[in-house]
């Protein structure tokens, strides 16, 4: 089941991301960050996205239980204002590879396209294999577009995946 998130998920929504970002990230981020990265680090932001309309997120469930979650809107960067954005996509990963990561993308990129996108675009991080295999097999495509950043002293590097709907 899908069903889209409200500011009482804001929870649920920060711990799925944390617990990704530990076991995804592990070797592509320096440890002592992924170590000291609190569950509820997301709360407040997706509260604030949430309840202005921002960011629009879905969780999948398994059963009962949530294990996944999509958050997209529409372009945050200006010069790309007339695209929609995925800004994150994470499963608790034991539910890699069985098939609820590409339900929770085929729902978010449907909901961008009757939106009115013609295209859409993600960022990657460098070295993160699994998820450039994953956006390759939904038909993104690599841009030259890079976004660099730091991270508890490291240099680390996005690259925009996008995809269009024409």
């Amino acid at each position: 089941m899908i069903r889209q998130a409200t500011t009482r998920d804001a929870m649920i929504i920060s711990e799925i991301h944390a617990t990704c970002w530990k076991s995804a990230y592990k070797s592509l981020l320096p440890q002592d960050y992924l170590d000291a990265l609190a569950y509820d680090f997301w709360v407040a932001p997706f509260t604030t996205w949430l309840s202005k309309g921002d960011i629009t997120a879905q969780l999948i469930y398994d059963k009962e239980v949530p294990v996944g979650c999509v958050a997209y809107c529409k372009s945050r960067e200006a010069a790309l204002s007339h695209w929609g954005e995925i800004v994150s996509v994470y499963l608790l990963p034991e539910y890699w590879r069985k098939g609820f990561g590409k339900k929770l993308m085929l729902h978010a990129m449907d909901d961008l396209k009757n939106q009115g996108f013609s295209n859409i675009f993600l960022w990657v991080l460098e070295g993160n294999e699994r998820a450039t295999l994953f956006y390759e097999k939904l038909g993104f495509t690599p841009s030259q577009d890079q976004l660099k950043m730091e991270v508890s002293g490291k240099q680390v590097c996005d690259h925009r995946y996008i995809y269009s709907f024409e």
